[in-house]
């Protein structure tokens, strides 16, 4: 390591140390709203937690949040049917996240553990390596934490950067810090990129294999009893047409229901708006943001929805793991995140379904899946939130565009998948390279 990098990795230490303090306080703060960020704080500062049972090679997967946590799911699921002698240790940094992994541990008791990975401290991160001992790290999308790569690349570990995504904002950012960047990059044997613009974007600042896999993403099965269910409830509401704004961030419920409010008003034009926060935490405040104006809000957590709702009724889907069913009671999904600067959520789950999308103007964290779905013609991109309502009123009223909109996000979906068995392939390849390492240092 140069001298500018280790001074750049002594000061982004200490920085770290100044940092923990905030960061209780911060997890006290995110625990008034969810009761979640006052546990496990053993796994956060000092790196001890659960493993799975010693014997078996470790394959671990660090998935930060729900995004990436279902990305990680197809991927676990066939690396246990592929390795019947592995273990796994799945790892996060939100209650959300670990929630969301809590199926995976379910669908293969025994073999997959669960703990959050600990903060960049270097005491925690060693700790965190000698109690799990993996034989092969995977992390996804775009976590880089240049203390844990550089113990991880210590120890031997061989490292996979998987689905790895960056926008041009990220890496015009990263490139602030190519002191501190450089280095931790270096540790990844080698990254599976989701897009050609995400590999141009990571060769500035990574020199080793970058292959383009896929988005995983497009791999994870869709729960069809949830679709059923939500179709169900579809052909119960009848002919008024249901639009959903999924995932939805924060200022963005505002955004639409004005939008709506102002539409209703103008062309008394009768339309179920179904609203899916994307973070839990925020439930309580869109409840009241709904009643706020002067609408009648029906909570999924309090209890069934009527096949026969009121009109000036805005239906709020406040309960976890319940997205395929949100979607298969929608006609049309405009994806949050979208409207505002947040780069939009995940599309891919919509079209999965058969569901047509909208998005709004930023949709730099899914631009390629963004382009390819406007192309495919299962969706179609606006500037703001009345524009939004406005397109999706009219994908609904001509019924031949919105079957043809369903069949094309259903094509769009199937023709991307492949991704998973691809990044299985490159984790086993380490995994081998792995057993033939003797050595490993695992100690402080």
């Amino acid at each position: 390591m140069k001298p500018r990098q280790r001074l750049a990795l002594a000061a982004y230490s200490a920085a770290w140390w100044l940092a923990a303090p905030l960061a209780a306080v911060y997890l006290l703060w995110r625990s008034i709203a969810q009761r979640e960020y006052r546990r496990y704080w053993g796994e956060r500062f000092l790196g001890r937690g659960a493993s799975p049972p010693a014997g078996r090679p470790l394959v671990w997967i660090h998935a930060v949040s729900v995004g990436e946590t279902r990305a990680a799911q197809p991927l676990i699921e066939q690396l246990a049917r592929e390795l019947p002698a592995a273990s796994f240790l799945l790892t996060h940094m939100t209650p959300t996240g670990r929630a969301v992994g809590q199926s995976i541990v379910a669908a293969l008791p025994g073999r997959v553990a669960q703990r959050y990975l600990p903060y960049d401290l270097r005491f925690a991160v060693s700790r965190f390596l000698r109690e799990a001992r993996p034989a092969v790290g995977v992390i996804m999308e775009t976590e880089i934490w240049p203390t844990l790569l550089r113990e991880t690349r210590r120890a031997g570990v061989p490292m996979l950067l998987a689905n790895a995504r960056l926008s041009e904002k990220s890496a015009a950012r990263g490139e602030r810090f190519p002191a501190l960047l450089a280095p931790a990059a270096a540790a990844f044997d080698r990254i599976a990129a989701q897009s050609e613009a995400d590999r141009s974007r990571i060769e500035r600042w990574y020199g080793g294999p970058i292959v383009v896999a896929g988005n995983l993403k497009f791999d994870l099965a869709v729960d069809e009893s949830l679709v059923d269910a939500g179709r169900s409830l579809r052909a119960a509401w009848g002919a008024r047409p249901v639009f959903l704004l999924a995932s939805s961030r924060d200022g963005e419920e505002a955004l639409v229901l004005d939008a709506w409010q102002r539409r209703r008003g103008k062309s008394g034009a009768d339309t179920i708006l179904l609203i899916v926060p994307r973070h839990p935490q925020r439930f309580a405040e869109v409840a009241e943001l709904i009643a706020s104006r002067g609408l009648a809000c029906l909570r999924r957590s309090h209890g069934r929805w009527p096949a026969d709702l009121p009109s000036a009724t805005v239906l709020l889907g406040d309960t976890m793991g319940e997205m395929a069913m949100y979607y298969g009671a929608s006609d049309v999904a405009l994806i949050g995140g979208s409207l505002r600067n947040f780069g939009a959520q995940n599309l891919i789950e919509a079209c999965a379904v058969g569901t047509p999308v909208v998005l709004g103007p930023s949709v730099f964290n899914f631009a390629q899946a963004a382009a390819d779905a406007i192309d495919a013609g299962a969706a179609l991109q606006v500037r703001d939130a009345d524009q939004a309502l406005a397109a999706m009123a009219e994908i609904c009223a001509d019924g031949d565009r919105l079957a043809a909109m369903r069949r094309a996000a259903l094509r769009f979906a199937a023709a991307h998948r492949g991704a998973t068995a691809r990044v299985a392939g490159m984790v086993r390849e380490l995994l081998d390279r792995a057993g033939s390492v003797a050595g490993r240092r695992y100690d402080s």
